[in-house]
């Protein structure tokens, strides 16, 4: 009966940015736990492999290509889509980028491009859910933060700001939407072997450092985000609400 509480079967979960890294891996673990999945990216080449990839493993999915940062355009995707193929119940918000700067180098268009993928994005495209959940009192959104959530490192500054927005925000949600029903989180990754930290993980400095850093000794593998994002997306989670969750292998424990 437990075990039940996981199982995310007749839900359909949009995953922003999830062509490749860690959407994809969010997608491909919440298809195994039962969700039909509904990708999402610019770039519709990368989006009909990983769709193909997924379909091999028995998933249902759809694929809705959109720039998150269109308020207009997200608007206009998720009313179509809902209107056309049925109820969006869960929505991960993992679209972002990153661009490493000495910030008193840090270009301003850098800065705003941050502003709006890793940010604003994440108001935009749950906004355009939540209007849906709401009039069904129920929904689940996680969106995904990062260990700079709480720690700064050098080079990072703009995204480390987006990252604590991106928690803050989410609080703001689940204070606005917890009355109707939604459960609105985060998930904070550490330091994760993806497409975004591939200049990190070929730096053998860089990695050793971090290995000493982290009390696992080592980089996370995107499989490990799997689990908490299923508790956060199914019945398991029905009282939390507006918390991080960092799945970082203890760097935000320790000095």
């Amino acid at each position: 009966m437990s075990l039940q509480l996981f199982n995310l079967t007749g839900k359909r979960a949009l995953i922003t940015g999830s062509s490749q890294g860690i959407g994809f891996a969010l997608a491909r673990g919440l298809a195994a736990a039962g969700a039909s999945i509904v990708l999402n990216g610019r770039d519709t080449a990368r989006l009909a492999a990983a769709a193909t990839s997924l379909r091999k493993d028995g998933a249902v999915v759809d694929l809705l290509a959109f720039d998150v940062t269109d308020h207009d355009v997200v608007r206009a995707s998720i009313d179509g889509f809902e209107a056309a193929t049925g109820p969006i119940d869960i929505l991960i918000n993992n679209a972002g980028m990153q661009h490493r700067t000495a910030l008193e180098d840090f270009p301003a268009d850098a800065f705003e491009k941050l502003l709006q993928t890793n940010v604003a994005s994440v108001f935009h495209v749950g906004q355009a859910c939540a209007r849906h959940m709401i009039k069904r009192n129920r929904g689940k959104i996680v969106n995904i933060a990062s260990v700079q959530t709480a720690l700064a490192r050098p080079g990072i500054a703009p995204y480390t700001a987006t990252k604590g927005a991106v928690a803050n925000l989410t609080k703001g949600m689940a204070t606005d939407w917890a009355q109707y029903g939604l459960q609105c989180n985060a998930l904070a990754p550490g330091y994760f072997d993806t497409p975004l930290n591939a200049a990190l993980v070929a730096d053998s400095e860089f990695s050793a450092w971090l290995a000493k850093r982290t009390p696992a000794g080592r980089w996370g593998n995107v499989e490990e985000l799997v689990g908490a994002c299923i508790f956060l997306t199914s019945d398991a989670s029905s009282f939390v609400n507006g918390t991080t969750i960092f799945v970082d292998g203890g760097i935000t424990a320790s000095l």
